[in-house]
């Protein structure tokens, strides 16, 4: 949560709770069987979203190659009325991207819109132009979907490069961190959303429930490095619904070109950069089996995969030493030497045993879109034990020509590439129905924030021949407005559900810490959570208000009731009370009669987070500089334009005679004491003068001394730890 608005006083801490999100879902009345659900984004950053010359990325260590990269363009999306496209900054900053809202529309098989199910932002977001996340997948006993994204803010940069709270990587210059969270959505609507410390560095891109197991497929590592902990967090990963969110990370398997000859030589080929052969995207499960898909990079093979062995899947306790092996008949040939002839497999989607329809998106290449040959839907058939592919379907998706998007302008018209995500269903007649989102290609800075399209097309399940499948063609079903993507397609539930909606348990400070504390400041988000908006509250923090409670049962069994500071329907503010005993826990959500919980809370003596002003991490701190004479001056880390704009204002450390403190506020690190507190500013450690209750309840602050060596540093870095538990990074600006 960031904290708009705040002064240096920090007086009313009514404050931290208006800074929250508010969002309010509507009664969503189910899935209905026979229908489809399809994940989609909306870009909500506006022009005061990114400042032109800032620096990109926003938060990067001291121990990273942050490179000099700024922004180029403002936070506007590209449109007739505007001259800036936010997206052209992933020119000059690779792991660009911004934390948009997720949707889930429930359509016909045609295309008509029954209603739609929006995921509560303070839950879980995706990351706008990362076109391999957004994959939904139906649970094996057909009563849940489930998706992947992160749970960070909305218009929050660079997040899908990031680290995750648990895995952190120092070479990374993407350097915030950012929980990757399973999102189980039950065929009666209700949300859980489940952490995991996999994919750090990138993304998680597709998730499905199977077994009372999450099985997992994406991709990591930004940094220069390959710490085992990073080599351990791609690819296939497992995670339990509910989990911790100090869970490390588990791989299923792991996958390497070495195991497969290089026909030139007769020898296996060489190894490829750890961890990076695991480069997956989409994935499913038939027959009690995984199967994946790699189909970007230039590591490993891009081709189609089987985790573990037929009929079996893998469990927490084979996860390590599971099997990835290639199909037998698809290709195992470098990614590096892929061009336009060779595939780049997306979504998969058995329709029996022996027929496998695999979406392909194309390279990616403008000039090879209209030209390609196996970018569309491919149907391949299994023969004597091995995979063939029997012809590609294209006609109807009008590959490599670019189509008008209203408001959009011209110069960056997408046209279709092929396909990523699909599903389908087999059909009474003899046919199959199969539909899929549309990769694209353009002039666009990043061609995952083109508008793109949701097709269908129906094949003979007999067909074996191109000539045979001819007059087969697709169809639009939906088409994405300016500002919008489309990213998955799933059928819809085909088995009610009793799911019941869980909320998520954060830091009121950030949503990066993986613990909380006995007195720190808490968020609860979700949805229901209470009936109404009774506002701020003011003066004494009641435990009931408008019939809403938090309760809290710790590990020693003891029901505490936790002091409200904040409610509405999707978020709860309150203070964890100090009597509360560290470890596992419960946090339960009362209202009206009906209460939602949130179990494997974890709460532990010190859990330190920091505020920030913006979704750029900009510290919420200010400076005071004292003069040799004892002259003070307060000086704003932050301005504010007309147009609510946030910028970094540099910090003026004077003279050399000059001491300039710094004062941060945060939350959880009240009871580690001054002494057990370090803080470090672009990698230089600054003395810590006081850290302690900032005279708010639940709000604490830190005061150091920046080191005169860092004038003229520009934008920087400051990592705090309490107690040897590291904080979120947050940015200032040295002058």
């Amino acid at each position: 949560m960031t904290m708009l608005g705040l002064e240096k006083s920090l007086g009313a801490l009514a404050v931290v709770a208006l800074a929250g999100s508010v969002f309010a879902q509507s009664t969503f009345p189910g899935f209905t069987s026979g229908n489809i659900a399809v994940t989609r984004s909306v870009y909500t950053g506006d022009a005061t979203t990114v400042s032109i010359s800032q620096a990109l990325p926003p938060v990067c260590p001291a121990t990273a190659a942050c490179g000099t990269g700024r922004a180029t363009d403002n936070g506007a999306y590209a449109s007739l009325n505007s001259n800036s496209n936010v997206f052209n900054n992933n020119k000059v900053d690779g792991s660009f991207g911004i934390t948009s809202p997720i949707f889930v529309d429930q359509l016909t098989p045609t295309g008509t819109l029954v209603n739609t199910l929006a995921v509560p932002p303070n839950m879980l977001t995706t990351s706008f132009s990362s076109k391999s996340e957004l994959a939904i997948n139906l649970s094996g006993d057909g009563s849940a979907l489930t998706l992947v994204g992160y749970i960070a803010p909305p218009n929050t940069i660079d997040v899908s490069n990031s680290n995750s709270p648990g895995v952190y990587d120092p070479t990374n210059p993407a350097g915030g961190s950012y929980f990757r969270a399973v999102l189980q959505i039950g065929a009666n609507g209700a949300m859980e959303v489940t952490p995991t410390n996999a994919y750090s560095g990138n993304n998680g891109r597709a998730a499905i429930l199977a077994n009372g197991l999450y099985y997992l497929a994406g991709n990591d590592n930004n940094g220069s490095g390959t710490p085992a902990t990073i080599v351990t967090s791609t690819g296939v990963e497992m995670a339990t619904p509910g989990q911790s969110a100090t869970t490390a990370p588990t791989m299923v398997g792991t996958f390497s070109v070495s195991q497969y000859n290089d026909p030139a030589t007769g020898k296996p080929y060489p190894a490829d950069k750890l961890g990076k052969d695991n480069n997956f995207r989409g994935l499913t499960i038939f027959n009690n089996t995984l199967y994946v898909t790699k189909g970007s990079g230039s590591n490993g093979f891009n081709t189609v995969y089987q985790v573990g062995t037929a009929g079996s899947l893998p469990t927490l306790a084979t996860a390590e030493n599971t099997p990835i092996t290639v199909l037998p008949g698809f290709p195992t040939v470098p990614a590096k030497n892929a061009d336009v002839t060779y595939i780049f497999p997306f979504g998969i989607w058995f329709a029996n045993a022996t027929t496998l329809y695999v979406g392909d998106e194309g390279d990616g290449v403008v000039a090879d879109a209209a030209t390609s040959t196996k970018a569309g839907l491919q149907k391949w058939s299994l023969v004597n034990g091995s995979w063939q592919l029997d012809y590609v379907l294209q006609k109807g998706l009008n590959l490599g020509t670019p189509y008008s998007v209203p408001n959009y302008p011209a110069a960056l018209n997408p046209a279709t590439a092929g396909l990523r995500n699909i599903t389908g269903k087999v059909n009474g007649d003899g046919t199959v129905t199969v539909w899929g989102v549309t990769s694209t290609v353009s002039a666009n800075g990043d061609q995952g924030a083109d508008p793109n399209k949701l097709v269908m097309i129906n094949d003979v399940l007999a067909n074996a021949t191109a000539s045979a499948a001819a007059n087969e063609q697709f169809t639009v079903v939906k088409s994405a407005v300016a500002g919008e993507v489309l990213r998955g397609v799933a059928l819809a539930p085909t088995a009610p559900s009793t799911m019941l909606n869980s909320p998520l348990i954060l830091s009121a400070a950030s949503p990066s810490v993986q613990t909380v504390a006995p007195g720190s400041l808490v968020s609860a988000n979700g949805q229901n959570l209470a009936a109404g908006y009774p506002g701020p509250i003011f003066g004494i923090l009641p435990n009931v208000l408008d019939g809403t409670s938090v309760s809290i049962v710790d590990s020693a069994g003891n029901t505490t009731i936790a002091p409200l500071f904040y409610v509405s329907p999707s978020e709860l503010d309150f203070e964890i009370p100090a009597t509360v005993a560290t470890g596992p826990a419960k946090v339960v959500v009362a209202n009206d009669g009906a209460s939602q919980t949130a179990a494997n809370v974890q709460i532990a003596a010190v859990a330190p987070a920091l505020f920030t002003f913006n979704n750029s991490g900009l510290a919420a701190s200010y400076a005071v500089r004292v003069s040799t004479g004892g002259t003070q001056t307060i000086q704003q880390v932050y301005s504010q334009d007309n147009t609510g704009r946030i910028s970094p204002v540099a910090i003026n450390l004077g003279s050399s005679t000059d001491q300039v403190y710094l004062i941060l506020y945060g939350t959880g690190f009240d009871t580690a004491g001054t002494s057990n507190v370090s803080v470090t500013v672009n990698g230089v450690t600054a003395p810590v003068l006081y850290a302690g209750s900032a005279g708010s309840p639940g709000l604490d602050q830190v005061n150091i001394l920046l080191p005169p060596s860092l004038s003229g540093t520009g934008n920087v870095n400051v990592q705090m730890a309490a107690g040897g538990i590291a904080a979120n990074s947050v940015q200032i600006t040295i002058q």
